[in-house]
């Protein structure tokens, strides 16, 4: 399984660690990432994701996981974030023109 967020695209960095002595270490630099149930208003269901820490302070503040999936980049969503980002586009779509 890939150490990459489905909702902004954040993956593990390559740096150095560097000692007081000035000696270079590799390192790989991690994402804080969590397995989370987020519910979508439009859909009426959860959906299990697994997403940064910074992600799900994000779709906080947008106003949820339809208003955060509705305004992000589609090259930075996985595929399963994608699809659930048409279906929601869609759903929100028959409800503006039933009302």
């Amino acid at each position: 399984m890939a150490r990459r967020c489905e909702l902004t695209g954040k993956n593990a960095l390559v740096g150095n660690k560097v000692s007081h002595a000035n000696n270079k270490t590799k390192t790989r630099f991690m994402p804080n990432l969590c397995n989370v149930s987020l519910m979508s208003d439009a859909m009426g269901q959860t959906y299990r994701l697994r997403i940064s820490a910074i992600a799900l302070k994000s779709v906080e503040h947008c106003g949820g996981l339809d208003a955060f999936l509705l305004k992000a980049d589609n090259a930075k969503l996985s595929d399963k974030a994608l699809k659930l980002k048409r279906s929601i586009a869609k759903k929100v779509d028959e409800q503006k023109a039933a009302a």
